[in-house]
């Protein structure tokens, strides 16, 4: 065996017993006390559940977590810290705030270690459930005399407290703490004490709450054997890890922690089946209000990087949006817990035969495959039926009810400058098109055939989808591609003329892999072009050099999104520039602001400076960046 293979057999032995303790702190959870409608910190949450927790900042929030935040459809902290820690001491109060503090994140787990005088405090919190999490506590005596403690747990609530026998509740947010505590309650404040505590030198007293938040119906949970839990949270943790890192061998110590960053940002945002939300989804971002519901294109990007450390996650993801699948095959924009809120003015460019592709290339399972493609087929069918003005077999971006920002909002790329000068066509009752071919949305149509193609072969079923391919192929390379610039722009049909603004749908064919060697070429070189992009974090969605150009304001008139910039170096490889593909990532992992850092993941990123913009803790860009990981 060559020292090549021993280094690479060493290094996946390595990963492959990945421990969630060598990672603590990927992401910085410390904050001051929260007041109810500021969402904006770095958040804890795990298995779906619609509550969250963070660390304390401040030494006075020793022996407390803060939170929890509730992220239902409006996000909002129910308390700053609804359990705070209180020890008595012979009639005296130990000042918890002086203690020697250790507070740490680790994936699925919060951890706070206090020191003081003889005592060792340690609290942990975990999730079991996708509606429970356990606040567990030990004290320790270090000292060589038997102590004597009054435990209690205070807190308070921005909605009122109501109690009943060992059992807390503020609105939908249940609290069960052991039957030997006594619960008073004064309207948003209680009190659940434990007095006479007897600890040996060298003992400890444990105790363990249940606190849960039910987005639906209410009920009281059971207690849990701490340690059993504990068990299979970290055998869970370490799965998630193993799973990647296996996949992944080669990353550096920075590279293997930004992927931890990533599988923490999306679990975070898994939001668990709750009301008309029928699948577990993932949302956009927890740090945003408008962000709060399972959107389609998200849903498909966030799936193909979440399949790489939990599968089925990733299954439900994809199975949230089809549920809602209309009978013409459309798919909506977004779905929410209230189903009468889904957004159905509009959908988004069709990914979703991508994402179930990267799902059975990680499973191999089949029967997922048999369940989707049919509704993979309804989808596509639906685009050529509904957004296909001139039946050209060139489809455009549209809306339900024929506006134009829903038109614009259905490309993904809301206020895009190629946008700027189109109307709106009709093509049917309740189906309206923009006046221009876009070129993006029919790579990704060809893409889609290609991928049902292969998922067609998957199960045995018969197809045209290659040859469709082969022919929509021709026409995009024909129709719009401008020699002269090297570059894809949209079309115009009724002019013929192209739309020519550089943004990152030039760069869509590639990572289709429908350009010629020589049109990838000449797409490449202006991809390399300092002036247009290949700034200092690189592929902002607007050239450089053009007027428009404005990342501080134009969303999608410059900002880098992480999804663009990741079809950009697959396009790249796909055409053998693998070591240009690695030398744009290397430049931005490394200049995107925070992304090596306990910083959050922006949604997008300011090519020329790399601050972070936008939406913090951002779902779709975490999981480009695991597939940006996992393929260097």
């Amino acid at each position: 065996m060559s020292k090549w293979l021993i280094l690479l057999l060493g290094l996946w032995l390595q990963q492959a017993h990945a421990q969630r303790s060598k990672y603590p702190d990927v992401l910085n959870l410390r904050t001051d006390a929260p007041s109810p409608k500021s969402i904006e910190c770095n958040v804890f949450s795990d298995m779906g559940a619609w509550h969250a927790y963070a660390l304390p900042q401040r030494p006075a929030d020793n022996g407390a977590f803060m939170g929890p935040l509730v992220m239902g459809m409006e996000g909002a902290w129910l308390s700053d810290a609804f359990s705070r820690l209180e020890l008595m001491e012979n009639e005296q109060r130990i000042d918890l705030s002086v203690a020697r503090a250790s507070l740490h994140y680790y994936p699925g787990m919060l951890l706070q270690q206090l020191e003081i005088d003889h005592l060792d405090i340690q609290q942990q919190l975990i999730f079991v459930s996708a509606r429970e999490a356990l606040l567990h506590t030990t004290i320790t005596n270090k000292g060589n005399a038997a102590i004597t403690l009054e435990v209690r747990y205070v807190g308070q609530s921005y909605k009122p407290i109501t109690v009943n026998k060992a059992v807390l509740q503020s609105g939908n947010f249940v609290v069960v703490f052991p039957g030997d505590v006594k619960l008073t309650v004064d309207s948003l404040h209680y009190s659940a004490s434990r007095t006479a505590v007897a600890i040996a030198p060298g003992g400890s007293y444990n105790q363990t709450q249940v606190q849960a938040y039910y987005p639906d119906s209410v009920y009281t949970p059971a207690l849990y054997d701490f340690r059993k839990a504990l068990a299979e949270n970290e055998q869970r943790w370490n799965g998630y890890l193993d799973r990647y890192f296996s996949a992944a061998p080669t990353l550096t110590a920075a590279q293997q922690r930004l992927a931890v960053k990533c599988m923490v940002t999306l679990i975070t945002n898994w939001r668990s089946s709750s009301q008309d939300i029928l699948h577990d989804g993932v949302f956009p971002s927890v740090n945003y209000q408008g962000f709060y519901g399972v959107w389609s294109w998200d849903s498909w990007k966030q799936a193909a990087g979440i399949v790489t450390f939990h599968p089925e996650l990733a299954k439900d993801n994809i199975r949230s949006m089809f549920d809602y699948q209309d009978e013409h095959g459309m798919v909506a924009d977004c779905i929410y817990a209230d189903r009468r809120e889904n957004n159905w003015r509009d959908t988004k460019p069709p990914l979703a035969a991508w994402a179930v592709w990267e799902v059975y290339l990680h499973t191999k399972d089949t029967d997922f495959v048999k369940e989707m493609l049919p509704k993979l087929v309804r989808y596509h069918h639906w685009w050529y039926a509904n957004r296909d003005h001139d039946q050209n077999g060139f489809c455009e971006y549209g809306s339900t009810d024929g506006t134009r920002i829903a038109a614009a909002w259905e490309s993904g790329m809301d206020n895009a400058v190629r946008f700027d000068s189109a109307i709106m066509l009709k093509n049917n009752d309740g189906a309206f098109s923009l006046n221009q071919e876009s070129v993006d949305l029919n790579a990704y149509l060809y893409a889609e055939k290609k991928y049902l193609s292969l998922l067609s072969a998957v199960v045995g079923e018969k197809n045209t989808y290659e040859e469709q391919a082969v022919k929509l192929g021709e026409m995009i390379r024909d129709q719009f591609y401008d020699a002269q610039q090297g570059f894809f722009y949209d079309l115009q049909p009724a002019t013929g003329k192209l739309v020519r603004v550089d943004g990152p749908e030039g760069w869509i064919p590639l990572w289709a892999g429908l350009a010629t060697p020589d049109q990838a070429k000449k797409v490449i070189a202006r991809m390399n072009d300092p002036k247009k992009f290949n700034t200092k974090v690189p592929f902002p969605t607007l050239a450089a050099d053009h007027p428009a150009f404005d990342p501080m304001k134009g969303y999608w008139r410059g900002p880098v999104w992480l999804d663009q910039a990741a079809f950009a170096t697959t396009g790249l490889r796909r055409y053998g520039y693998k070591k240009q593909a690695a030398k744009f990532e290397k430049q931005l992992l490394e200049n995107a602001a925070g992304l090596l850092a306990d910083a959050p993941i922006s949604e997008n990123y300011h090519p020329l400076s790399g601050k972070g913009l936008n939406a913090k803790n951002f779902s779709w860009s975490a999981a480009h960046l695991l597939m940006i990981l996992k393929n260097k």
